[in-house]
């Protein structure tokens, strides 16, 4: 199959995914998205003409926008549009998993800093503030005061973009010192990682501890289910242990899997694969 694969920078999760899919013979077209534009009609875009196209977009902007003229192109992208759109944006991720029923911290929205104080004081402390959009735990903060909220808001509310003026309010959520993520295609668990760290935020990509997790039925359900609520595809699901149980905190659509497949028995990049070929095979019947 001709693939193409979307990207700004090559990290090692594109690396890994490239290497699998010319080992197997695919042809595929690296697209640098920060050179190439995309007109209505296809005519100078390189995206028409690929069987399958692959986003993997740092910046979230470039992943909604290129994966809606993929759907407008009728190429099949991995994530749809509408799973990046939901996915991309934290407000709607945690409606659509509250909407499906799946156990989601209780959070709250915002539109002015008094009506934000509010939520954070019905919390209290400690809770957690969050931007609407944006990934490595980048702008995070765990609310410990009073003190603390009045300066974080002030400063929220004077930076220039209109989403920094959305407060997303979350209560905390007391986990092991850990997280858990898994990796899942179209709700299909691949492997799974827990995030171990000292500090509250328990990212990979900030230097957590990782190490392979073992995935029960408990989280094979609720993987599945968040899945489906963001409309499946290739996810990275983010599940905390909490008093009550799990919850699913995220879930994430140019999921990263370089840490993953470092501490897992399965060959991620190899069964991603072979998710990306059953993909392309489907939609060659389903046009035939």
């Amino acid at each position: 199959m001709h693939v193409g694969i979307l990207y700004s920078r090559i990290r090692q999760d594109e690396k890994l995914l490239l290497t699998e899919l010319r080992d197997r013979g695919h042809d595929v077209e690296k697209i640098d998205v920060r050179k190439h534009g995309f007109s209505l009609d296809g005519t100078d875009a390189p995206i028409a003409d690929c069987d399958l196209v692959v986003d993997r977009c740092l910046a979230t902007s470039r992943s909604k926008y290129a994966t809606e003229f993929c759907d407008h192109y009728d190429v099949p992208v991995v994530n749809t549009p509408e799973t990046a759109a939901i996915c991309a944006d934290k407000v709607r991720n945690s409606l659509a998993l509250s909407e499906a029923g799946v156990p989601t911290p209780d959070t709250t929205v915002a539109f002015t800093t008094d009506s934000a104080m509010e939520a954070i004081e019905s919390y209290g402390y400690p809770c957690v503030l969050k931007p609407v959009v944006g990934s490595w735990g980048r702008l995070m903060a765990k609310v410990d005061s009073r003190n603390a909220a009045e300066a974080i808001l002030e400063h929220k509310a004077t930076l220039g973009h209109y989403e920094h003026k959305v407060f997303y309010v979350q209560d905390f959520v007391a986990k092991p010192g850990r997280d858990i993520r898994v990796l899942a295609t179209d709700g299909e668990p691949v492997a799974a990682m827990t995030r171990s760290d000292e500090h509250w935020l328990t990212n990979a990509a900030k230097g957590a501890e990782t190490a392979p997790f073992d995935i029960d039925d408990e989280v094979e359900a609720l993987v599945a289910a968040a899945s489906d609520a963001v409309g499946g595809g290739l996810l990275g699901i983010d599940l905390m242990e909490s008093g009550d149980g799990y919850t699913v905190h995220e879930v994430n659509h140019t999921v990263e899997f370089k840490a993953l497949n470092e501490v897992s028995d399965v060959d991620v990049p190899s069964v991603v694969v072979d998710w990306l070929e059953t993909k392309a095979d489907t939609q060659v019947e389903v046009t035939a």
